[in-house]
Order: C-alpha cells, then sequence, then structure tokens
C-alpha cells in the first residue's frame, strides 16, 4: 500500500488548484492500493472546514474517499465510527480521540459539551468531564 499526504486528498475534493487536482485524481484512478493514517483524515477535516465547507459537503468528501475501491484507510472501522459521530454533531477530532480509545475505561476531558454529546449517543468509552477549578 502507498500512503497518501493530506494535501493529495484536499487537492482531488477541492479542486483549489488545476494541475494538482489532475495529478491527484490521476494518481487515485491508478490500480494502486492507497492509505492513510487517521491523523490524515483529521487533518483533511480541518482543511476542507477552513474552507467553509458545510458540515455535509465534508461527509460528502470523506465517503466519496472512502467510496473509492482503492482507498483503503488505517483503521477503517475507527474512521466509519469517528465519521457517524461527526455526522450526529460531534467535533471531527473529538470523534476521532474518542474513537481511537474504544476498549478503555472511560475519556477524561474539560470539555463539558463533548461529554453532554457523547452521553446522547450512548458512545463507549464514556466521556466524563472534569470540573475546571476556579483560580
Amino acid at each position: 500500500m502507498i500512503s497518501l499526504d493530506t494535501n493529495v486528498l484536499a487537492r482531488f475534493l477541492l479542486k483549489d488548484d488545476a494541475a494538482q487536482f489532475k495529478q491527484a485524481r490521476e494518481l487515485l484512478n491508478r490500480p494502486d492500493v492507497y492509505t492513510v493514517p487517521p491523523t490524515v483524515m483529521l487533518e483533511l477535516v480541518c482543511v476542507l472546514e477552513s474552507y467553509d465547507y458545510t458540515r455535509a459537503e465534508v461527509l460528502q468528501g470523506l465517503r466519496a474517499l472512502l467510496g473509492l475501491p482503492n482507498f483503503k484507510p488505517k483503521s477503517f472501522e475507527v474512521l466509519c465510527h469517528a465519521i457517524k459521530w461527526y455526522e450526529s454533531g460531534m467535533d471531527f477530532g473529538d470523534a476521532l480521540h474518542l474513537a481511537l480509545s474504544e476498549g478503555d475505561e472511560a475519556f477524561i476531558s474539560f470539555d463539558k459539551a463533548f461529554g453532554k454529546i457523547a452521553a446522547q449517543y450512548d458512545i463507549a468509552p464514556e466521556v466524563k468531564a472534569l470540573r475546571r477549578s476556579a483560580r
């Protein structure tokens, strides 16, 4: 397998540089099998959001990539959970952190909103929010 960087996937989805889009499209049309670590997918979501892509547009792009027959991201099931939770309103980074923590007893954060969102969807591990101390 061949690992791809975020910028290749971004150019493929954004189509904001015609020459790089063409190269990325040609690359992904080859019979080679491509992969990415979860961190590339996290960075890709951040890039798409920085281009003012809506959540629906980001999801469309992620699903387009996952639908390619030769695109096999690492931790595929983890990404599927993160995408599902992102679609439900969770921040993608939080969703990915939580999905990668599967099997752990708990996920502890100072982010109370994150804990509330996770509790709504009965996500494991449980997100426990710490109280912020007064200074």
